[in-house]
Formats: C-alpha cells, structure tokens, sequence
C-alpha cells in the first residue's frame, strides 16, 4: 500500500479525535457535521473544502521578504512525502496536501540566527475560487528565527504548513488571519519540535468570513518548550475557531496554551478546542492551557472544550481553565466612579484584556498593526 493511499492508526489509548491520518481524503470520508471534530463548523459556508468539490481553480500570491540568514525556495511538490513530515488529520487537511501543485519552504541553517524576521504575505483575491497551498519552515540545530504569515485579501483557502525546530533550536511564529469579510481560510499548522529546542506559534485571528485555524504540536525530544498564544475578534457574521493539539510524547517537556477573545454582533461565533495528551513515556511533564472569552453583546456564542488526557502518573504538572462572560462589573463601576464614560470604560477594559497577549509580540511592527486593527474593532463597543 503506498503512502498517498494508507491511513495511519494512532497507538492505543490515543484520544479519538485524533486517531486516523491520512494522505488519502477518501480516508475520512465525506464530512457530514455529525464527527465531533466537525460539529461547531458551519458547513455550509465552507464552499465545498469539507467534501468533494467541485473546485474551481484559484490561486493566493506568496511574497516573502526574507532575513539575509533565511533561504527561500518556491518548488513543485514531491511525491510520496518526505518520511517523518506531517501526515493530514483531517479530510481538509489531506485534500490541500493532494492538490497543492507548489510549496514555498523557508529554511534557517544550523547554528545560524536570523538578523530580523522574515515576513511572509499571502494575499487573495477571488474568493470564488479555491486555492490550496503548502509551505514548510524548517530551522536546524541550533538555529534561530521569527516568521510572520499575514494573509490578506479575498480568498478560498486550504493550506497545510509544516514546521520543524531542531535540536536546541528558537522559532517563533506569528500567524495573522487579516482577511476580507468573504473569506474562508481552513489551515493546519504541523509543529515538530526536537530536543530541548524552543517554539512559540502565535495566532491572531481577526478578519474573515470562516477561519478555522488547527495548530499542533509533537515533541520529538525531551527538554522541549512549546508556547501557543492567540488572540481573536469575532464580530457580526464571523466564524473563528481554533483547534489545538500538543502531543508530550517525549520526557520533561513543558507547554503553554493562552487564547484570549472577544466576541461582538449577535451572530459572532467562535470555537476553541484546546487537546492535550500526555503518553505513557512522557514522564515530568509540565503543561497548562487557558482560554478565556468576552461576550460583548447578546447573541454571540463562544464554545470552549478543554481536553486533558494523561497516561502516567508521573507528570510535574498538568492543569487547564476556561472561562467565557461579560466584562466585570466592577472593572467598569471603578472607571466610571473616576469620571470615565460608560462606553470609554468598556473599551478600555477590552484593551486590558488583550494587552498582556500583545506585548508578548516580539515584532514592533505586528504589536503595532494588531493594536491598531483592535481599535478600529473597539470603536463600536460603545453603540453595542
């Protein structure tokens, strides 16, 4: 059986909803919103990218402005895949991965560190077409780096990006979902991290119609330290959903999971899945994961499912929370009794909310352009 046609079966005790992979859409079959890793998605408006089509060709621009120390090579896919690469967990996933015909990869050489970020923008501009991408980011042993993936524009979507962070190795990535109002964007961020290396995925959702959003992350050492940070603001209309997976398959590895979102307009919906599963030979794990959601106005809905799965009983730590409702009362009453307005009140209460995650931001520049999008955002709190 070759590659592109075999499914994978995870060991046993592995949590189903992350069981099956394959190269092979056929693999999943035909997504009915009756799978739980299905149920919060709104189907309908996924413009055929859960099931088979048709698809009308489409493509995205990809304009990358490298670090000196970054090597940028745009080349035709390789079949089968590379051993030890990601294999699809999804039949979105694994659909982008057969039809992708290009991948761009972004490669930092062992012990190099880059001087500055590399900034990569993709940008759409038929959304009544349908674009699949794949890209890889690659930096090896010992190497350092920041990546920025600012996707603009009008578009259908469904890419695959697959990360690999060498031993004693730094990658950062921020992901900005900035798109137009028509846009669907379903994606999967594939993290394999090496021995006592650090990475930290950044996810800032903020514009589109649909964004589904899916990192994971696998330990392919002890010592590792993972951090996944998103920020998110849905408003009237918007679907934002987040699925995260952080696999301690390895000894002594440490992760943290902090979303933070705010959601306004009576039909604003986001979703945020947080998994996390602890194997059997991951002994001295140390992992928390929180994410906590603002409801700025009737109507809008914020679904959160922390999952934690544990297989030994010799972990250093292992907790999660959740937590989703209005602005304090309190917090409000303590700014209006010093003469602030209702309506300013509550919007510096959001800005608190978010500011911790922001300045977490290593880029000024992106600190600056999510700052700023988030004030455009906060100018209707107050006629909410």
């Amino acid at each position: 059986m070759s590659a592109l046609q075999g499914a994978v079966e995870a060991a046993p005790g592995v949590s189903r909803l992350h069981q099956r992979a394959s190269f092979d859409p056929a693999e999943f079959g035909v997504v009915t919103g009756r799978e739980e890793e299905w149920r919060f998605t709104p189907l309908r408006r996924l413009r055929g990218l859960a099931g088979d089509g048709p698809f009308t060709d489409g493509q995205v621009a990809v304009e990358v402005d490298a670090a000196p120390e970054v090597r940028v090579d745009h080349r035709e896919r390789e079949f089968p895949h590379r051993p030890g690469s990601m294999i699809p967990s999804d039949r979105v996933s694994a659909t982008a991965f057969a039809r992708a015909r290009e991948e761009t990869v972004l490669s930092v050489a062992p012990g190099i560190v880059a001087s500055r970020p590399t900034l990569v923008s993709v940008a759409g501009k038929d959304a009544g077409a349908t674009a699949f991408g794949h890209m890889r980011l690659e930096v090896g042993e010992g190497a350092s780096a920041v990546i920025v993936l600012d996707h603009t524009g009008s578009a259908t979507l469904a890419d695959n990006v697959e990360i690999t962070v060498g031993d004693n190795a730094a990658l950062t990535v921020l992901t900005l979902q900035d798109w137009a109002a028509d846009s669907v964007h379903l994606s999967h961020h594939h993290a394999t991290v090496g021995r006592d290396a650090r990475f930290r995925h950044i996810a800032v959702s903020l514009g589109g119609g649909v964004v589904r959003l899916a990192p994971s992350v696998r330990f392919a050492g002890p010592g590792a330290d993972a951090e996944l940070l998103g920020l998110y603001y849905a408003d009237d209309g918007q679907h934002l959903e987040h699925r995260l997976f952080v696999d301690h398959c390895q000894p002594r590895c440490r992760s943290r999971v902090e979303y933070k979102g705010a959601l306004q307009g009576a039909r604003a919906r986001t979703v945020w899945i947080g998994d996390v599963l602890i194997r059997p030979e991951a002994v001295g794990t140390d992992t928390y994961e929180t994410n906590r959601n603002l409801l700025l106005t009737d109507g809008a809905r914020a679904d959160s499912v922390p999952n934690l799965e544990i297989l030994t009983g010799e972990v250093a730590g292992a907790g999660h929370a959740s937590a989703s409702g209005r602005l304090e009362d309190e917090h409000l009453f303590y700014l209006m009794s010093r003469g602030i307005p209702l309506a300013e009140a509550r919007r510096l209460a959001i800005r608190g909310f978010f500011a911790a995650l922001i300045a977490k931001i290593d880029d000024a520049g992106m600190r600056d352009r999510i700052t700023a999008s988030i004030e455009v955002e906060l100018a209707g709190v107050g006629r909410a």
